[in-house]
């Protein structure tokens, strides 16, 4: 009541504010404004749902025509019965329906800050008819939530610090376990999620790569890659086959629900939201709100940015305006969405539940994975977490939680800013005179999340189409194939494409995999050049009689009986290491030449051959190291290596509950 009445009084203002700046909008007498605030309120009350139900039916046109507009009709209707207030026009009404709604999500969150009271109300209230439909059981549902890019050192200094409340409490408390597990090389969110979600990691060598079959470049974060991918992995058996829900991931994990998930986008009626979904952009609380925090972060991260050059941070890459924008997307926008979206499966009884929160991934690529402004979204992930608490209490099954991440991150100045090179520029110089070579190492892996949400769009014909297929053809493109190459070209002398601090070295034209003694003769120089300059770290290539060898400046090593010459290269990179590179080089689809950067014995940062501060992809450092928050009472099978053993012990505890006792065939609704 005390919060109802609070925003009343904000509304009231805000409506008076609106009614007094705007020449099409008079007032006769003012205890009008407040009625007219009344008003409002209850018109949308009655006439928002049926709003819903037509941008349902009209898809994604609805519901741009619904957020641009519903709010407008109701603030017309309010104005125009009120006595004592006069309305020029519906025109008039538009522009008062956005300044008021601006002005009530400014002057809420000043009011509300840090209390997530009038959230938690929110969603409630707009998930009521969720609620409604469904039925009752004492079977519990588990809400997994994944932390894109939080390594398990973090987490726990994070935790004890107790920068993270919820997490804090459930870990003090004792309902909560902290475990570490190991990420398998290639550390990316699409290999750990392709083990994680279908326990088919060995699928994906690294977050792009060359297939030499087909002729081109996979990149993990297009719709039309991942969906390829995931038909290699699904058995239709993955972790959230048995009625589970995948929001904002890679892959689906066959859930029979799928939203805003790379693998689904575009496919099948993914172009027809969901009622929920549409529900949360024609709600003015819902949008609108997110619209305002989302400038809001994007003006943060300008001061945030600058700030990092005044006081000579290092390192530090330049943060553009298109990473501004994306920040603002990502970490607001997609962030409150999927919050609203979770929250209405809660409330409609999901048995499993997986989404990936990008949020501390996003900004710890650009600003460093343990910098303020990093934490800082920490911060707010652990809100969500408490928002999401409060809104299962409400739901008509027991729900617990589990709170995993894909990977971890590893900080230090960037492969060019330390040699004045990148990754192909050095592959070049080794190379004979006149090989071309084709480079994919410049892509933004953060675009995948817009990436998908504008697939969903422009699968859908007419206005809404076409106007979100112009703003992806002028966005900053990710790679569908080396930068520079036009469809069919005739294939470069060599690729050469970049995860992190991870490199991998095709030679498109030759097929197979080339060994190093292949390698010599085509081009003397390259595989010493690699392995001797100070900025790598290791280089591992297959040799005709001793298998795969991994390389360094100053020694190598077998990996087939790990006989070391010299100075061992992996000495400094973990004791997984040689493991790691042993299964990579198993898979389908890797380099003919691996390259993994340095790695500074002083302060274990490691050089990335993209553009990040932050990084992920190779080894060193944290990157490996990931997270699993889990239910104490629910034990864990040894030691966890790899994302595969992580699904398995995941389908093992959802086993023990009850649930995937009867998984339905490959017969998957994309929604």
């Amino acid at each position: 009541m005390r919060h109802g009445v609070l925003l009343l009084l904000v509304g009231w203002a805000a409506m008076g504010f609106t009614i007094a700046v705007l020449p099409g909008v008079s007032l006769d007498v003012r205890w009008a404004v407040l009625l007219a605030v009344v008003l409002l309120g209850l018109l949308a009350a009655v006439l928002r749902p049926a709003f819903v139900a037509v941008a349902v039916r009209l898809g994604w046109a609805g519901v741009i025509a619904g957020w641009l507009l519903s709010q407008a009709v109701l603030m017309f209707l309010a104005l125009s019965v009120t006595p004592g207030i006069h309305v020029g026009g519906f025109w008039d009404a538009f522009w008062a329906s956005w300044l008021y709604a601006i002005l009530v999500s400014v002057a809420s969150w000043f009011v509300t800050a840090g209390d997530n009271r009038a959230v938690i109300a929110h969603l409630l209230r707009s998930t009521r008819s969720a609620r409604r439909a469904a039925k009752p059981t004492d079977v519990p549902g588990v809400v997994m939530i994944q932390i894109d890019g939080l390594s398990a050192p973090l987490a726990r200094w994070a935790v004890q610090a107790g920068n993270l409340p919820t997490l804090s409490r459930w870990i003090r408390s004792g309902s909560h376990t902290l475990t570490e597990w190991h990420a398998e090389l290639p550390a990316t969110t699409p290999a750990s999620q392709a083990g994680l979600l279908h326990g088919g990691s060995a699928e994906v060598p690294a977050f792009r790569w060359w297939e030499k079959d087909a002729g081109r470049l996979v990149v993990t974060n297009h719709p039309k890659d991942s969906a390829l991918v995931e038909s290699r992995l699904s058995d239709g058996r993955g972790l959230l086959a048995d009625d589970g829900v995948s929001l904002s991931n890679i892959f689906s994990g066959d859930a029979p629900i799928s939203s805003l998930t790379m693998s689904t986008a575009g496919s099948g009626s993914a172009h027809r939201p969901t009622r929920w979904l549409s529900a949360f952009f024609v709600d003015p609380y819902g949008l609108t709100r997110s619209l305002v925090l989302t400038v809001a972060e994007m003006i943060k991260e300008l001061y945030q940015g600058r700030r990092q050059q005044l006081r000579g941070i290092e390192p530090r890459v330049h943060r553009g305006a298109s990473y501004v924008a994306l920040r603002g997307v990502t970490n607001v926008l997609l962030r409150e969405l999927n919050t609203y979206l979770i929250a209405a499966h809660l409330r409609r009884g999901a048995p499993s539940l997986y989404c990936d929160l990008v949020d501390y991934d996003e900004i710890a690529h650009h600003a460093g994975p343990t910098r303020p402004e990093s934490l800082a979204s920490l911060e707010g992930i652990d809100r969500v977490l408490g928002t999401l608490e409060q809104v299962a209490r409400a739901a008509p099954r027991p729900y617990r939680f589990v709170v995993l991440s894909d990977h971890g991150q590893s900080q230090g100045a960037t492969f060019l800013q330390r040699y004045g090179m990148r990754l192909e520029d050095l592959v070049r110089q080794q190379m004979r005179a006149g090989a071309e070579v084709a480079a994919a190492t410049h892509g933004q892996e953060q675009w995948g999340r817009v990436n998908t949400l504008l697939t969903e769009v422009t699968a859908e014909g007419g206005m809404a189409g076409g106007m979100t297929r112009r703003i992806q053809r002028r966005r900053p493109p990710e790679e569908g194939r080396p930068a520079g190459r036009p469809p069919g070209a005739e294939r470069p002398d060599l690729v050469v494409v970049a995860s992190g601090n991870l490199g991998l070295v095709y030679f498109p034209r030759v097929p197979g995999r080339l060994t190093l003694e292949e390698i010599d003769e085509l081009h003397p120089r390259l595989i010493a050049g690699l392995a001797t300059h100070p900025g790598i770290g290791f280089v591992v290539v297959r040799s005709r009689t001793h298998g795969p060898l991994v390389l360094g400046a100053n020694g190598t090593r077998r990996l087939r009986d790990d006989h070391v010459e010299g100075i061992d290269p992996l000495a400094m990179f973990g004791r997984h290491a040689a493991d790691d590179l042993r299964r990579h080089d198993r898979l389908p689809h890797v380099g003919d030449i691996l390259v993994n950067s340095r790695i500074d014995v002083s302060t274990g940062e490691v050089a990335a051959f993209e553009e990040l501060v932050g990084c992920h992809g190779g080894l060193g450092g944290w990157q490996s190291r990931c997270v699993l928050i889990h239910p104490a009472d629910w034990p864990v099978a040894g030691h966890l290596v790899g994302a595969d053993s992580v699904h398995h012990q995941l389908v093992a505890w959802l086993e023990r509950l009850g649930q995937r006792r009867q998984l339905p065939q490959m017969n998957r609704t994309v929604r």
